[in-house]
């Protein structure tokens, strides 16, 4: 048996670090690899330039409502990662989060096209993208998100009953702002309707088995539906344009499963639970304010 001058097994230098083979070959800096490579921006080859008869502000700040309640309710149900009550939902809950993450990506890239007044200051020497400048770095006050996509879930029943409740207001928003005269707005607004159809099909699912299943899980079904009722008051309040469609889709539902359909008054003040949030959301970016992602 022949003797080598190193032991079996440990490869070559030149072999030993993928990671230091795709820095070499590709020249990059290798900071980059700690935040990622530099997306595409999200508005690439469309006129982003407002259509005449449209007011700026007005159209930045309706995608940045938009916008800041997909990334919030992302966030959110990017939590469950892992958390699931079985391996098929945790996939779904996740691609349900990349969904309202793509929008919201859409959304705020649209938001600064439009009235760039509305983007934040950045740290000297921050090479953030537009939209990523509106997700990490604007304080809680500057959200325009709604207070149901901030609360947190703390049992699946709440989960799949909050997603319901705004996946019907978020697709009845969508679909009539799919003839909005902003041409980009409407083509976001398009491409988001068969996304949050799904999530609100999916959720629905789920409240019946939930509603009509055990004990326990009407008992939690009911816990969500009384915890959530003054946020759902909220949103349909923010979106009284379609209001009726709304109550509508939602006491079908509720019918079907037995259960009572909230009051839809103003809700008291719930707490507000968005600074906690962000303050997770944003901690790397503002962290390393100067990484390229």
């Amino acid at each position: 048996m022949s003797r080598t001058s190193e032991p079996p097994g440990v490869p070559e230098p030149e072999e030993q670090s993928v990671y230091a083979g795709l820095v070499d070959a590709t020249g990059a800096d290798a900071a980059h690899w700690a935040f990622g490579t530099r997306a595409e921006d999200p508005l690439a080859g469309l006129d982003t330039s407002v259509p005449p008869g449209l007011d700026a502000g007005d159209l930045a700040r309706e995608c940045l409502a938009l916008g800041d309640d997909a990334l919030v309710l992302g966030h959110r149900l990017s939590e469950w990662c892992s958390r699931a009550p079985e391996l098929e939902e945790d996939i779904a809950l996740a691609n349900v989060a990349l969904d309202l993450l793509g929008q919201a990506r859409r959304l705020l890239a649209r938001a600064a096209a439009a009235d760039p007044g509305v983007l934040p200051a950045l740290p000297e020497g921050a090479p953030v993208a537009p939209e990523d400048a509106l997700a990490f770095f604007r304080g809680p006050a500057q959200f325009h998100s709604s207070r149901m996509a901030a609360l947190p879930d703390p049992d699946f029943a709440q989960a799949v009953v909050r997603l319901f409740w705004w996946a019907s207001a978020r697709l009845a928003v969508l679909a009539r702002a799919r003839t909005h005269p902003d041409p980009v707005l409407a083509a976001i607004a398009a491409a988001g309707v068969p996304e949050v159809a799904y999530h609100r099909d999916w959720a629905a699912s789920w409240v019946l088995i939930l509603a009509q299943g055990t004990e326990e899980s009407r008992r939690r079904t009911l816990a969500a539906v009384a915890a959530l009722a003054p946020s759902y008051a909220e949103l349909l309040g923010r979106h009284q344009q379609v209001r009726e469609e709304v109550v509508e889709v939602v006491g079908e539902l509720f019918d079907r499963a037995g259960l009572v359909t909230p009051p839809t008054a103003s809700p008291d003040s719930p707490a507000d639970r968005l600074a906690g949030l962000l303050a997770e959301m944003q901690s790397v970016a503002r962290a390393h304010p100067r990484g390229r992602w």
